[in-house]
């Protein structure tokens, strides 16, 4: 699976594909929503003319729900892909050789209902965010089993740390 946005390698396998959630687009819906409302019930109460606002709310509604659409992320074995835009496009890819870290980040409805936000920490760039996706969890999980920056501790007992610093403070004293 190629799209006419992004392209892989031959040894390249797609390891996930998403987009934000339809709710992504409920605030923008309600404005829209409001707006007609508004607009009619000022028609209604104290001009006719005032109905001519109703696109408007048309128009607000309609923007975020292409916006939520129109945009679409990928995985794959050795990069990140994400595109959005109504009217323009913006592509980015960021090769999994540049993540530094990952994190992600779910509201209470996000927790209540499984979406949140995958963030992820790019060298020598803006970070990347997957919104308001599905299971935010296994997508930093997928991400990070393939960057190798999966959180763990550091090698080694406290007891050969200390020995560590013991053996560099013997040699800054020599050097003195």
């Amino acid at each position: 699976m190629t799209g006419d946005w992004w392209f892989r390698h031959d040894d390249e396998t797609v390891v996930w594909t998403g987009r934000p959630r339809l709710s992504a687009a409920l605030g923008g819906g309600v404005v829209g929503v409001a707006t007609v409302a508004v607009a009619l019930l000022a028609a209604a109460a104290v001009d006719p003319r005032i109905a001519a606002a109703s696109p408007l709310g048309v128009g607000i509604a309609g923007w975020e729900l292409l916006r939520v659409t129109r945009t679409d992320y990928v995985v794959t074995t050795r990069a990140i892909w994400s595109k959005r835009g109504v009217l323009g496009r913006k592509v980015r890819r960021v090769g999994l050789a540049q993540v530094q870290n990952t994190a992600y980040s779910q509201s209470v409805t996000g927790s209540a209902f499984g979406y949140g936000t995958v963030t992820i920490e790019v060298a020598g760039g803006p970070d990347l965010e997957l919104r308001r996706i599905d299971d935010p969890q296994a997508v930093r999980r997928s991400i990070t089993d393939r960057t190798g920056t999966v959180d763990r501790e550091p090698p080694g007992t406290v007891e050969q740390w200390r020995a560590v610093l013991s053996v560099v403070r013997d040699i800054e004293a020599a050097v003195d």
